[in-house]
C-alpha cells in the first residue's frame, strides 16, 4: 500500500512537471527596450522596426525612453530584471556610462542586445553599422567635390556617445589622405537640428565664405546647418554631407538643400536585433551574434 502512493506520488509529479515546463514554453517572450532619446527621428525609426517586427514574431515589448540620460538607462535596466523579461535590447545612450547596464544584465543571468550603439562592456550580441565607415564616406564624398582642396567645418553628436566618437574618428583617418582639406572648427551639436543651426551661424559669423563644406554627425544637425546657410544665401557655395538617411534628409537631398545623406538601414537593425534577442532568449546560439550593416550614400 505504501508502494503504492509512492507510485501515485511519483506519476503526479511527473505529470505536474510535464504540465509546468508546457506552460513555460507556451509563454510569451518578453523583451525589455531602452532607447537613447524617441524625440530623435533616426532612433525612432530604429523602435518602429523593433515593434514591427516584435509584433510579427509574436513578441511583447516593453518599449521605455532614456532620455540621453545613461544613468536613467541603468535604471530601466535593473527594472527590466525585476520584470524578469527574458532579453534586452539595449540602445545606448553613451559608451562607457551605459556599460553598467550590460554588467547588470549579464549577473542576471538575462541576455541583452545593442542595438544601434555600442558599450565599452561587451553585450551578449550586436546589431548596428561601422560608424567610422560612414564618417569616411562623408569625408570622401566632400573631398571629391572639392577635388581634396578647401576648408571644413564638424558638427559633432553628443560627446561621449559610440557614434560620435566612431564618426570622429573615422573623419579623422579620412582626412589624413588629404591634407589640403583643414578644418576650421568642431564642436558638438549634440544631435539637435536647432543647436546645429545656431552653432553653424556662429561659424559664419567667424569664418564667412571661408567654410566650403560641412560634416555633420547625423542628418538633424546637417539639415540646421544647411538651414543657417540658406538664411546667409551661402548653401549654393558649401557642400553639406550628414548621416542616417532620414525621411527629412532624403527630401532635402532630391530638393538640392543636402548635398548627400549617409544612409543607415533602421529597418534592418531593428529586425535583426528582435531576431538575436529571440534567439538568446531561447537559448539558441546566433550564427552571427555580431551584425554590421552596411552604410550608402544618398546623394
Amino acid at each position: 500500500m505504501k508502494f503504492k502512493y509512492i507510485f501515485l506520488a511519483f506519476i503526479g509529479f511527473f505529470i505536474f512537471s510535464c504540465g509546468q515546463k508546457k506552460s513555460t514554453e507556451g509563454q510569451t517572450l518578453r523583451i525589455g527596450v531602452s532607447m537613447l532619446s524617441l524625440q530623435n527621428e533616426f532612433v525612432l525609426n530604429v523602435s518602429q522596426s523593433l515593434e514591427k517586427y516584435a509584433k510579427e514574431n509574436k513578441v511583447e515589448l516593453i518599449v521605455v525612453d532614456a532620455e540621453r540620460s545613461s544613468l536613467k538607462q541603468i535604471e530601466q535596466v535593473e527594472n527590466f530584471i525585476n520584470q524578469q523579461v527574458d532579453a534586452i535590447i539595449l540602445n545606448p545612450c553613451e559608451f562607457e556610462a551605459s556599460s553598467p547596464a550590460i554588467i547588470k544584465a549579464k549577473k542576471a543571468g538575462i541576455p541583452i542586445v545593442n542595438v544601434n550603439s555600442s558599450t565599452k562592456e561587451k553585450p551578449d550580441a550586436f546589431v548596428g553599422s561601422d560608424d567610422k565607415e560612414s564618417a569616411k564616406l562623408a569625408i570622401e564624398f566632400i573631398a571629391k567635390k572639392l577635388n581634396g582642396k578647401g576648408n571644413i567645418v564638424i558638427i559633432q553628436g553628443y560627446l561621449g556617445q559610440a557614434a560620435q566618437i566612431d564618426r570622429d574618428l573615422g573623419a579623422k583617418d579620412a582626412l589624413k589622405k588629404y591634407p589640403n582639406l583643414k578644418v576650421l572648427a568642431t564642436q558638438t551639436g549634440e544631435w539637435d537640428r536647432a543647436k546645429a543651426m545656431s552653432l553653424m551661424e556662429n561659424w559664419i559669423q567667424l569664418h564667412g565664405k571661408n567654410i566650403q563644406a560641412v560634416f555633420a554627425h547625423n542628418d538633424e544637425m546637417g539639415l540646421g546647418a544647411a538651414q543657417a546657410l540658406m538664411d546667409k544665401n551661402l548653401k549654393s557655395s558649401t557642400i553639406v554631407v550628414s548621416v542616417d538617411g532620414i525621411a527629412d534628409a532624403r527630401k532635402a537631398v532630391k530638393a538640392k538643400k543636402l548635398d548627400a545623406t549617409i544612409l543607415q538601414d533602421a529597418e534592418n537593425q531593428g529586425k535583426n536585433a528582435i531576431q538575436l534577442a529571440i534567439q538568446l532568449a531561447k537559448k539558441q546560439k546566433p550564427k552571427n551574434a555580431d551584425i554590421l550593416i552596411p552604410f550608402q550614400v544618398e546623394n
